[in-house]
């Protein structure tokens, strides 16, 4: 009986291995392998990118795995994969982790570096940008706006570890009829132009018509020209919702508006569809950490720096948002809850010079709203701000709204939390973690490890994200597992790709530490795959 359950698990493991299909694609410029539009998609002879993305349901299906040998792809791509059985995924990465960068510096009438029309499919691991000379400015006659990522078709897709940067306009837009897919783990920075009045492109853009859940998770996104993720439309006469069912957690997303010569929102919740039909609804932001410069050490917290919005139009209210563990740090605008229906608010730290609230929210604060467990920090005690109504200390505002029962109030000088904000893995087959900080005096930060899994790591390598290509600190693991983290790198350190932007000063940063093991013999000779 024994004998026949293993040769019955072989054989089922012997199908179930054949089911799954491999291709390769090597770059079209490749010395010695070149991918080409006559190939099969075998390793002798692979495909080029487009080939690969173009083929049918007949050739690529379920399970397989397209496999992006290392190189500059020099070009811009539309994809059309997909898979018959929706239960699958067509997966696109790099072959024994090696670095595939998608170049879109081209000549090509197309709008984005990669365009997804297909379903069912997980990219994974690839680099998306502009490599070398071009322009940022709609004043130049050579300028184009070029996207990195644009998914305009196709549900339950993934993209994962991905790094999306330096791309004359977003980095990724997440349209409406890409219901349940996954942006996680994603690398968003630099992306954007300056337009004829103020910096264009912003991280990502997301909708969703689907029931679905849209799920942005664990990215990093920073330094884009305008805003860092806008759950938006600004369409008018619709006759049906696409701003909803979209959760954002675990997102560190800093200095959005920031190479354009103003920060501006962080994330922006809204829809500005005049007759009331198109609104932002069912969305989650949890666990955020929303960041824009700051000096802890004043007494004030003076200029424009909005990192959360909430409502755009009285016409279209946001409603059943919720709102909850994030941190939000920004200038004297820097939480805006404008046009809000239902909203519930609980344990957020906010560091801002006042809360605003448009007046058109006195009609729903009383029946839709749940705030509690809150801290404001604040210039002033009076600081919950109704436009054309008038400002509510904290006491006073429990008492006539019955809201932030259990919240407290702080003034700005008093600012401080934590040291060590997050602390998360970042790649799913690797010890990659995304550690962020805070330190109000500028002082490194140590970090303790010893409760992860790291699987017999002995050395480390530390990068700033702002500068995710040079290392600022390696070294051995020792024996209590804690590193320590310097907060004092430097703008020259930095690629700030203009003029304009300003890297976060010492009291915030983001980095990224790679934890190494000594290799097998097995994974000298073969690679890790």
């Amino acid at each position: 009986m024994k004998l026949n359950f293993f040769i019955i698990s072989f054989l089922f493991s012997v199908v179930s291995t054949s089911a799954q299909q491999v291709f390769h694609v090597f770059p079209e410029n490749h010395k010695s392998n070149p991918g080409t539009s006559n190939g099969n998609g075998s390793i002798t002879n692979p495909w080029d990118l487009q080939t690969a993305l173009s083929q049918s349901i007949e050739t690529v299906n379920d399970n397989d795995i397209i496999y992006l040998h290392e190189g500059t792809y020099n070009g811009r791509y539309i994809s059309i994969i997909t898979t018959v059985d929706k239960n699958t995924f067509v997966t696109v990465r790099p072959y024994k982790n090696g670095k595939v960068v998608l170049n879109g510096n081209v000549n090509s009438k197309l709008g984005s570096v990669l365009e997804v029309k297909g379903g069912n499919v997980v990219f994974q691991d690839l680099e998306i940008t502009f490599l070398g000379d071009f322009s940022r400015s709609m004043k130049d006659t050579n300028f184009q706006v070029v996207n990195g990522i644009s998914h305009v078709d196709g549900e339950d897709c993934k993209f994962i570890n991905l790094k999306i940067h330096n791309n004359p306009g977003s980095g990724f837009g997440s349209w409406k009829r890409t219901g349940g897919s996954t942006i996680d783990g994603c690398l968003i920075y630099n992306n954007g132009y300056m337009s004829k009045v103020r910096g264009s492109g912003v991280g990502i853009y997301v909708q969703n018509q689907s029931d679905k859940i849209r799920y942005i998770t664990n990215n990093t996104i920073f330094n884009n020209y305008y805003k860092g993720i806008e759950v938006w439309s600004a369409t008018s006469g619709t006759k049906f919702e696409f701003v909803k069912n979209i959760t954002l957690t675990k997102n560190v997303i800093f200095n959005n508006g920031n190479p354009g010569g103003n920060f501006v929102d962080n994330v922006i919740i809204a829809s500005n569809d005049k007759d009331g039909i198109n609104v932002a609804k069912n969305i989650i932001l949890d666990s955020n950490i929303l960041y824009h410069n700051s000096d802890f050490t004043s007494n004030t917290n003076f200029g424009d720096g909005a990192s959360l919005t909430l409502g755009y139009s009285a016409s279209a209210p946001v409603e059943d948002v919720t709102v909850t563990n994030n941190i939000i740090i920004g200038k004297n605008n820097a939480l805006r809850l404008l046009h809000v229906k239902s909203l519930t608010f609980k344990n957020n730290i906010t560091y801002c010079g006042y809360v605003h609230y448009n007046s058109s929210v006195l009609k729903h604060i009383k029946t839709g709203w749940k705030f509690d467990e809150n801290t404001y920090y604040t210039r002033k005690s009076n600081a919950q701000r109704i436009s054309k109504h008038r400002d509510f200390t904290l006491k006073q505002w429990q008492t006539n709204f019955e809201l932030d029962q259990n919240s407290n109030w702080k003034q700005v000088k008093d600012f401080d939390i934590k040291s060590v904000l997050d602390v998360t893995k970042t790649n799913k087959t690797e010890d990659v973690y995304r550690v962020s900080l805070f330190s109000k005096e500028g002082k490194n930060v140590s970090v303790d490890f010893s409760n992860l899994d790291l699987n017999n790591a002995s050395t480390y390598k530390i990068y700033d994200v702002e500068n995710p290509e040079k290392i600022i600190k390696s070294g051995k693991i020792t024996s209590n597992s804690k590193l320590d983290f310097p907060m004092n790198v430097s703008d020259l350190e930095l690629p700030l790709h203009n003029m304009i932007a300003k890297k976060t000063p010492n009291n915030f940063g983001v980095y990224i530490v790679k934890f190494e093991k000594k290799l097998s013999l097995f994974e000298r000779f073969f690679g890790r795959f």
